[in-house]
């Protein structure tokens, strides 16, 4: 087997298996126990299945990890700044961060002599 892996907040660690005929594969997780660790793990856990049921699951077979790796980085991608997002207005979450800085960041007016 082969496997990548990226580290998660609070000192964990995601692996993703792939087998030797390119089946999707097992997550595992590693972490230090530091304060907030239920909270990271359940949103965690609900991406994780959220991304085998849209991504891993419905491409099967995979052909290798290269495809593998170059999914999972398309689908962050989206995830991460395309998708529409119903607790923020159904817009994508690049938008509502960029909205947000624009917001806060706005000039404020000063008396000049």
């Amino acid at each position: 087997m082969s496997h990548t892996g990226g580290h998660l907040a609070a000192g964990g660690v995601a692996v993703f298996l792939v087998g030797q005929q390119g089946s999707a594969g097992t997550f595992a997780v590693r972490h230090d126990g530091s304060v907030g660790d239920a909270c990271d793990d359940a949103l965690m856990e609900s991406t994780i299945g959220l991304y085998k049921t849209e991504v891993i699951k419905p491409m099967r077979p995979w052909k290798g990890l290269s495809h593998v790796e170059l999914a999972t980085a398309e689908w962050a991608d989206w995830y991460n700044n395309r998708r529409l997002h119903s607790e923020i207005r159904h817009i994508p979450p690049a938008e509502y961060e960029a909205n947000y800085y624009r917001a806060s960041t706005k000039p404020h007016l000063t008396a000049t002599n």
